[in-house]
């Protein structure tokens, strides 16, 4: 039988000045070695309990905690973040905040260095560490001029120099594009498998992680509501309405096929059993029409003594439209928004906008600055923030989800805009506060401005978006229908296309059951 390596008996949790509790009455057992996956709806208590592992609560945030959290045999209640740090690497949802120096070789040597460790084996462990990342190439760059999803590598790397026995991770797939995303999780299944350092991994796109997990935890309301296997959990969910579930298991749900899937592998072995579905290609049509709004020619940045980040970008956006940017960490979505918005100079070329342009970039803290969430962007901005009832929070005890939503509606303070651009919006959002997300997106399209969004979701992607601009090395290497860029995708493409091999150019679970159900459904 494995040790046990962290015991929550009672556990219980309120921040300072909140009348609810954020966790409550956690019973749970960690064990050495083990992989769990903490689901929840945004706001659930996943966060916080992570942070309650690592020392944080009640240590740093203060509030009044309450039953018994041992972790490494070191009790909550009489030890904090610096000792927990012996046995706990810990990365949170907003690497910027996390890293605290300007090197990446400096930032990831950092927690050896307080330890004492001598300059060769410091050196050694960095190596090796960056090499296991695939960071290896950025430790000589400063951390500022890192992309999220490199920023968020790195972060998790410092995390793991020090060979913890148990790594903490809060959405750390959330900046990473498909295929990074994809090789971090199995990237952490290795570690977990190989130096026996058990993770706790909170998500909310669950396809990328439960294939990899033994056990899932789902947190509701602050409470353990179900600790089972992943397909185990996805039975659970998908009786009380599928809330969590990965869009496989929705898909197979909505087409009445039985157990749901934990993989796209799963899926289509099952699928093969009882037969195909095919359909015609989707058509390759390009939307939008009339005049742009928006209009980027030959638009080039080249770093000093640097690489080329933008190389003769065209682009016409149009009022109404509904566009996601896709592609590679690095490719150059952030600095054509940047560029949008003015906040950078092309080394040349020209970009011409008919009315104001905003911009929500990926980390919403920049945005709120105020000791109440009211105060940010006034009453009448909480309804469509999704928090009409925590006007007096504290913008930083808001859910990763939230602080994001009261952040776009900062940015829309100003008035109609010609085009809104958001950069990685829906870090920390459960499926219900992206599809809220895209209903407002939505709405500022109907009013008339177009709405461009970078984005590594493709689900989200899909179920927002009329169209999608997808970016190789700093060029435009794809522009169409969502169903012409994502169907039939290797990467960038839906679970729900990858099962079924872009039949129908289905990208969502309810396209898909739609071109299942006279295939496969017994009559």
């Amino acid at each position: 039988m494995p040790d046990v390596l962290a015991r929550a008996d009672g556990f219980g949790y309120r921040y300072a000045g909140r009348d609810v509790d954020a966790v409550a009455d956690v019973d749970l057992q960690l064990d050495e070695g083990s992989f769990t996956v903490l689901a929840g709806l945004s706001g659930s208590g996943k966060s916080t309990l992570l942070r309650a592992l690592c020392g944080l609560v009640p240590h740093f945030h203060g509030g009044h905690a309450r039953g018994s959290l041992v972790v490494g045999g070191m009790d909550l209640r009489e030890h904090g973040p610096a000792d927990l740090a012996r046995v706990c690497g810990t990365v949170f949802q907003d690497p910027e905040s996390q890293v605290v120096m300007g090197g990446v070789r400096a930032e990831i040597a950092l927690a050896l260095e307080h330890r004492g460790e001598p300059g060769e084996a410091v050196a050694r462990a960095v190596e090796e560490v960056a090499l296991t990342m695939g960071v290896a190439n950025l430790l000589d760059r400063r951390t500022d001029t890192l992309s999220g999803g490199e920023l968020q590598r790195v972060a998790i790397a410092a995390a793991l120099v020090g060979r913890p026995r148990l790594l903490l991770l809060d959405e750390p797939t959330s900046q990473l594009d498909p295929v990074a995303g994809d090789e971090l999780v199995w990237l952490l299944r290795r570690i977990n498998e190989e130096w026996g350092t058990a993770v706790v991994l909170a998500e909310h796109r669950l396809e990328r992680c439960l294939p990899a997990a033994d056990r899932v935890v789902a947190i509701e309301h602050g409470r353990v509501a179900c600790d089972a296997a992943p397909a185990g959990f996805l039975e659970w969910d998908l009786a009380r309405g599928g809330d969590l579930s990965t869009p496989v298991a929705r898909l197979f749900d909505q087409a009445g096929l039985r157990p749901p899937p934990t993989s796209v592998k799963q899926a289509r072995e099952a699928l093969q059993r009882n037969g195909g579905a095919e359909d015609p290609a989707p058509s390759e049509q390009r939307p939008g029409s009339g005049p742009p709004c928006c209009s980027v020619r030959d638009l080039w940045c080249e770093l000093p003594d640097g690489p080329q980040v933008l190389r003769g970008i065209d682009l016409d956006l149009r009022p109404g439209e509904l566009v996601a940017l896709m592609g590679r960490n690095g490719a150059g979505k952030s600095t054509l928004l940047r560029h949008l918005k003015g906040l950078a100079k092309p080394t040349r070329g020209r970009i011409e906008c008919a009315g104001d342009v905003a911009l929500l970039l990926q980390n919403p803290g920049d945005y709120l600055i105020h000791d109440h969430a009211r105060e940010e962007a006034g009453e009448a901005a909480l309804a469509p923030a999704g928090i009409p009832d925590r006007g007096e929070a504290n913008p930083r005890d808001l859910s990763g989800g939230e602080r994001q939503r009261l952040a776009l509606e900062v940015v829309l303070g100003g008035g109609p805009c010609a085009l809104v651009c958001l950069d990685e919006p829906t870090r920390g959002m459960d499926r219900k506060r992206k599809d809220a997300l895209a209903d407002r997106l939505a709405q500022l399209a109907a009013g008339g401005a177009a709405v461009l969004v970078a984005t590594h979701d493709t689900e989200f992607a899909a179920h927002f978006a009329g169209r999608v601009v997808l970016m190789g090395q700093g060029e435009v290497i794809a522009d169409g229908t969502a169903e012409a860029v994502l169907a039939r995708g290797w990467h960038y493409s839906t679970e729900t296309a990858r099962v079924l091999g872009g039949a129908g150019g289905a990208l969502t679970p309810e396209q898909g059951a739609r071109v299942l159900a006279a295939e496969l459904v017994p009559r």
